[in-house]
């Protein structure tokens, strides 16, 4: 008698472990689903913040642009002056939006970003001296940073610091390469209309 109520107690005791073993299995279930979830969210906040990043680059891309543009220099004096203003105002406004997404890197891909931007910002130094030259050379280097057949040769050297970046900051040099690319194309079209200017007004003026 004494036996089977052992027994009876060992069997009770075994099915209580069972029961909270199964309620332990089912709340980490829960928790692993919770913490996916919230994975998603994560990478969707990143992805908005990025996006939103990339918009206040290109606004202020813009800006500059109509700034330094050549129908900004053809207009009366009153006008300029007050779409300065009007543009110096949305520049302003623009800048007070901080937003910064941090990329974790390892000591190697820190090292590798380092040296990729030294590596843009001085040929972005040089952009003044000698436009066509600096031209070439950020071709190379944005070359170096696509999958498909580039159209101009590709700086291999500038191509292994990039691969050793994160994947995030492997975007990011493209697009700075990009902004450079285009701002240089955009002083040559403003060259070459000055220089067509002064062509005409020399042939006006008899010379």
């Amino acid at each position: 008698m004494a036996q089977a109520k052992i027994q009876a107690k060992m069997n009770e005791a075994k099915g209580g472990l069972f029961s909270r073993s199964m309620s332990m299995a089912d709340r980490s279930s829960r928790l692993v689903d919770n913490l996916d979830q919230l994975e998603i969210r994560v990478e969707t906040l990143r992805e908005a913040a990025t996006a939103m990043e990339q918009e206040r680059e290109c606004l202020l891309e813009i800006i500059q642009s109509i700034q330094n543009s050549q129908e900004m220099r053809s207009i009366s004096d009153g006008e300029r002056e007050e779409l300065t203003l009007t543009a110096n105002r949305l520049m302003g406004r623009t800048l007070t939006v901080n937003i910064s997404v941090d990329t974790i890197r390892n000591p190697q891909q820190e090292d590798a970003l380092q040296k990729a931007m030294a590596l843009i910002d001085d040929i972005a130094k040089k952009v003044i001296d000698d436009l066509d030259s600096a031209k070439k050379r950020l071709m190379a280097l944005h070359a170096a940073c696509v999958t498909e057949a580039p159209p101009v040769p590709i700086d291999q050297k500038f191509q292994s610091i990039v691969i050793s970046c994160a994947l995030e900051d492997q975007k990011k040099i493209k697009r700075r390469l990009e902004t450079l690319i285009r701002n240089v194309d955009n002083a040559e079209k403003n060259i070459k209309i000055m220089d067509h200017q002064n062509v005409e007004e020399s042939k006006l003026n008899g010379k």
